[in-house]
């Protein structure tokens, strides 16, 4: 039995999209009793179901999912919220006697969540104002280029597109004269949690060959009807939550920038470049230990092996 004081075992189950990482959690949850939290940072979106691949009601009947369903598209969520919302859950989870297992594909979500997170310096909003004026004049384009000037470390470990985080990284070398990446590097982690990092690697084609059919699977289940609702109800992709692979090329679609056919080419295309991307990330996190499959059912057939590794 767990002495009082003894850490909460969690475990981290990672890898890039399409590679297997809910067929294991769930196949765990027919060994011992877990609970799992998912560490997907669109997951969290009411409404946003095919195009994030989000757990059935029938799996979240089975299993209870933390950290799906608890935002509106039109609010805001990012990592720090995630920390809070997160670490509540596992606080629940391990009273209850079960397993907090944190699986999903945002790298910095899962870090986050088992490390805390660093002291972001706060200021008083002038420059991110002039920043995001910069943004709507000039495009992400050119507020990257200078990330890469001044933060070529930061800048490595972005997306162009995601604005946010380029105004950010922007905003605290601005306001401060130091690079965030150092603020990153310089962060001290916690010891709040006994983490056990697990990943799911696969070979390059045979995971993109997965994630063409991932995409097939979701037009077949009605995901460009599930944009329509969306943009019915007067959102777009101008909101933060919507500004992600699938659902971008599902608007140009509907302004008519593009046909369906040029929509589902760029969707695969572009989730492809985005597994490449989150692979890059989880190979700088030295703590995971990697598992090569090559089926889905090999993926949830691993059970066996990670149990051990929780004791």
């Amino acid at each position: 039995m767990t002495a009082p004081t003894a850490r909460p075992v969690v475990l981290v189950i990672a890898g890039p999209t399409a590679s297997g990482k809910s067929a294991l959690a769930m196949a765990l949850a027919e060994a011992v009793p877990v609970e799992i939290v998912s560490a997907d940072s669109r997951q969290v979106y009411r409404r946003l179901d095919i195009g994030t691949a989000k757990p059935t009601a029938a799996e979240r009947a089975r299993v209870p999912h933390h950290a799906v369903d608890i935002r509106e598209p039109d609010q805001t969520f990012n990592a720090g919220d995630f920390v809070t919302v997160a670490r509540s859950a596992i606080a629940g989870i391990t009273e209850r006697g079960r397993l907090p297992i944190l699986c999903g594909g945002t790298g910095l979500y899962l870090r986050a969540a088992v490390d805390g997170f660093f002291d972001q310096p706060s200021f008083g909003g002038e420059v991110r104002k002039e920043l995001e004026r910069r943004l709507a004049a000039e495009g992400k384009e050119a507020l990257y280029d200078e990330l890469r000037s001044v933060d070529p470390a930061a800048a490595r470990t972005m997306d162009p597109s995601k604005q946010r985080r380029v105004i950010r990284a922007l905003e605290v070398f601005r306001e401060t004269g130091v690079p965030i990446s150092r603020f990153h590097a310089g962060h001290r982690k916690d010891d709040n949690y006994t983490a056990v990092w697990i990943g799911l690697r696969w070979e390059r084609a045979r995971l993109y060959e997965r994630i063409e059919r991932r995409v097939d699977r979701m037009m077949e289940e009605g995901f460009l009807d599930e944009c329509r609702g969306l943009a019915a109800s007067g959102l777009d992709d101008r909101l933060q939550a919507l500004q992600t692979v699938g659902y971008t090329e599902a608007f140009r679609c509907l302004r008519g920038e593009m046909d369906e056919r040029e929509m589902v080419r760029l969707m695969k295309q572009n989730t492809r470049r985005f597994a490449k991307r989150q692979m890059t990330w989880f190979r700088k996190e030295e703590r995971i230990r990697w598992f090569d499959v090559s089926s889905e059912e090999e993926a949830a057939g691993l059970t066996g092996k990670v149990l051990p590794l929780l004791r």
